[in-house]
């Protein structure tokens, strides 16, 4: 009796100190999809005049979802490290409003489609994709979102949609700058971009 009770101890023991993942980033992106269609679909903000307000209700779902600092690591790729601390924050903060530009006519058209979350594949213990689909009257658009385990939170750091990686395909742009141009250099296209916004 005292052996199987020891060697239940030690099961128990030996699972709780297994990291228990399955679901968790699924769930995690889930949640936010969610929050973001409830904004979308929100009566009270149906208006035109409305446009600020949810697009601020978007921007605090995003800050939330997604790494900011890893996707911009990652789109620069070995260019990071030619950035110096201050670079790297201020290119941050204009790479995600250039993306906030970018996408946030697309997003804003979205209302009443369906969004499917249906596969969860891990790549490493702190890396997982989610896949989901959005089903429109017309077609069904594949999306997937990279995720990573940030002090125990998951957070995006790129997505997939129709198999263009929103990293790769920004990195692709940015080398191509950083071939010819200074960091400064690029900050300062950046800039402009943003301010042409």
């Amino acid at each position: 009796m005292k052996k199987q009770i020891v060697g239940l101890s030690i099961v128990v023991i030996l699972l709780l100190s297994i990291p228990v993942y399955a679901g968790v980033p699924l769930d995690t992106v889930q949640v936010n999809v969610n929050k973001v269609f409830e904004v979308l679909r929100d009566p009270k903000l149906k208006a035109a005049a409305a446009k600020e307000i949810k697009k601020e209700k978007l921007r605090s779902i995003y800050k939330g979802m997604f790494d900011e600092v890893e996707l911009a690591k990652r789109t620069l790729a070995r260019n990071w490290n030619k950035l110096d601390d201050a670079q790297r924050q201020e290119f941050v903060q204009l790479f995600h409003q250039v993306l906030e530009k970018a996408y946030i006519d697309r997003i804003l058209s979205y209302t009443n489609e369906k969004v499917v979350f249906y596969k969860e594949n891990t790549i490493s213990k702190n890396q997982v994709e989610i896949q989901t689909k959005i089903i429109t009257a017309s077609k069904e658009i594949p999306i997937t979102y990279r995720t990573i385990l940030v002090n125990g939170t998951w957070k995006v750091y790129d997505v997939v949609i129709e198999n263009v990686s929103l990293v790769m395909n920004y990195r692709t742009q940015f080398n191509e700058i950083l071939a010819k141009n200074t960091p400064e250099q690029l900050l300062e296209i950046l800039r402009k971009k943003v301010k042409a916004q």
